[in-house]
Parts: C-alpha cells; structure tokens; sequence
C-alpha cells in the first residue's frame, strides 16, 4: 500500500532536491506494482509515470517498510535503517549505497518506511542463497565494504551527530537479555547441543566483560552493517560499478571485522575458509589502507576477526530468540563452532 503523503506532486519534489528531475518534468503518477516480503520487511515497488523531460529520472522506486505482522515485530530494525538513510548515508561514498530520497519515522505504531530507487534493472543479487559468491565477486564487495569502513574510520561524529557507543550500563543489560535467551536456547536444543558446546556458550558469558574491552578503547571503530551477508549487496549488471550495499537495519558503531566474520566465519564451512579466509583478509586490509586508514596492521586485523568469530555465537541464540526459521540459524550454528575451533578461539575465553 502506498503512504498516502506519497503523491505525485510530492515524489516530484523528492526527485527536484535530489538532482533526478534536471529537465524540468515532473511526476504525472505513482503506480503500485506489486509487493513482495522478506523475515523483515515489506517491500512496494512503484512505477512512476512522467510528463516533460525526466530522461534521468527513475523508472521505479521501492517503499521499504517493517514487518509487524509476525511473531516478532521489526519495527526498531525499520527506524534504525530510516536513521541509517538520514544520518549516514548522506555522508558516505554515494556509489556504494542505494539511492534513498525519504525516509519516515513516526511515534509509536505511525508510518515508518524509507523510498529509495529501484535498482533491479541495473544490478542484481548474487547466486541463490545460500551458494557462496565466487572470489572475484567477493573482492567486488569487498572492496566496496572497505571503502564505507574507511570513510568512517574513527570518524569525529561516531558517538555524537551519528550513532551512540554503548556503555557498560547497556553492555550489562546486553549480557542479561543474552543470558536469557541462552537459557532458552539451552531449553530447546537439550541433548541436540554437546557438552563440550554448552561448556563454550557458558565460558562466553563469563568472558563477556573481558571481551568487552575491545570496543571499550573506542579506537579502530566504524560504522558496521550488522547482517554483512553476500546476498546484502547489489552487483552490476555490466560494467565496472561499485557493489551496492543494501538492508541497513542493523547497522551500529563496531569493530569492522564483525562484518567479516559475519560474512565468513557465519557463513562458510571449512574447505572454503581454508581457502579464501586470509586471502580476502588480506585483500580488504589493502583496501582500507589505500582508502587512508592508518595505524592498523593486518595483524590488528587478524586479531579483530578472532575476537569477532567468538561473538558470531552469540547469533544463532539471537536469531531463535527473535522467532527466525531454524533453516536459518541451525546452520549458523554449526559454522560458528566450526569457525571458532579452527580460529583458535578457545585460547580468548581463558
């Protein structure tokens, strides 16, 4: 359904302030196409029709507004990525993000949505979940995820005009909602999760504080996505065009590396770590230090990912807690214990 603000007189203006109606036409109609769903969101595509000159204007727009309907509201998810579009996006690389012309928030259960420009024409999503991308198409994405990381490097708004650093009060209420949902995820899993596992989940807990630390020094910190999937990125279609990185609802001030253990430790098994895991560290190392992070040394890196690894078990937990399909997160289960035994990991607990 298309918010009733959304008219034709007002998706003109929206594309007048963002340089897409240069010729001087403007928006005859706004035509609902079809609407589709994700876990999270819902997801309008509008056709706009045109009278005068919009030879560079878009074809087509997304709503994107979300879910409340299931077990689970996604409502915070949904003002979290309206904040992601109007505070961050603005400053950042243009051509690694979509195109975003508005954003809404309302209190309490008013509209709360963002309008950014349909991009299916021009670039497309990778191979069908859950088939990993090839090497080059990783180093693509790669590349422009380093690029986003760089641009808020230590960034002077981190923690004031752009996001919040958690505290140790926040922290504290963290590890108590996550003991929680451990608890419950103990419940259901029982004799399904080892001893040897369950012995790992509680060792985590008590190491939670200590883990801390890292953040705590506020210093190589960036602005993460916070569900750096392969399947989060649009690819051109042709052409040599950057990676555009998509679905910000998570995004937050972290370690950068959490999006790449998110992207690897989460989401591959072993033979393809083997593989390619040090060799697109190395390679996005490369690219934040051309893109002017310094002081950060591919060890610091590696150390990061480690450390980021330990808290990918955190997710499966989060994931059941939050209602998501065991397809989801029994596998990501069995790839962040195998991440953490091949990574050491165990060594960071003690």
């Amino acid at each position: 359904m298309i918010p009733s603000s959304l008219t034709a007189e007002h998706v003109t203006d929206l594309l007048v302030r963002a340089g897409r109606l240069p010729g001087g036409g403007r928006v005859s109609g706004v035509v609902e196409e079809n609407t589709r769903t994700t876990l999270i969101s819902t997801l309008v595509r509008l056709r706009l029709e045109y009278a005068g000159d919009a030879k560079s204007a878009p074809t087509h727009l997304l709503i994107k507004s979300p879910r409340t309907d299931g077990a689970f509201s996604f409502i915070d998810q949904g003002r979290r990525e309206t904040a992601f579009y109007t505070d961050v996006a603005p400053r950042s690389p243009v051509d690694v993000l979509a195109t975003c012309f508005e954003g809404v928030v309302s209190e309490g259960d008013g509209p709360c949505y963002v309008v950014i420009e349909d991009l299916s024409a021009t670039h497309h999503v990778l191979s069908d979940w859950p088939v990993a991308p090839t090497r080059e198409n990783c180093e693509r994405l790669l590349e422009s995820l380093a690029r986003f990381h760089a641009a808020w490097w230590d960034h002077a708004a981190l923690g004031s005009s752009v996001g919040h650093f958690v505290d140790d009060t926040e922290f504290a209420t963290y590890v108590e909602r996550f003991e929680a949902g451990w608890t419950a995820f103990r419940a259901l899993l029982g004799e399904r999760l080892s001893p040897e596992r369950t012995d790992r989940y509680v060792r985590l807990l008590r190491a939670m504080p200590r883990l801390f630390d890292r953040y705590r020094l506020r210093r190589h910190l960036t602005i993460v996505h916070g569900d750096a999937h392969w399947w989060n990125a649009l690819f051109p279609n042709e052409g040599a065009d950057a990676v555009r990185i998509i679905d910000w609802a998570g995004w937050r001030i972290g370690v950068a590396s959490t999006d790449l253990a998110y992207m690897m430790a989460l989401h591959w098994y072993p033979e393809r770590r083997a593989r390619l895991e040090e060799p697109l560290l190395r390679h996005y190392h490369d690219r934040l230090l051309a893109h002017g992070v310094r002081g950060y040394g591919f060890d610091a890196l590696v150390d990061d990912y480690r450390l980021s690894a330990v808290w990918q078990l955190t997710l499966p937990v989060w994931q059941a807690t939050a209602k998501l399909p065991p397809v989801i997160w029994w596998s990501h289960l069995e790839r962040a214990m195998l991440a953490f035994d091949d990574l050491g990991c165990a060594a960071l607990l003690d």
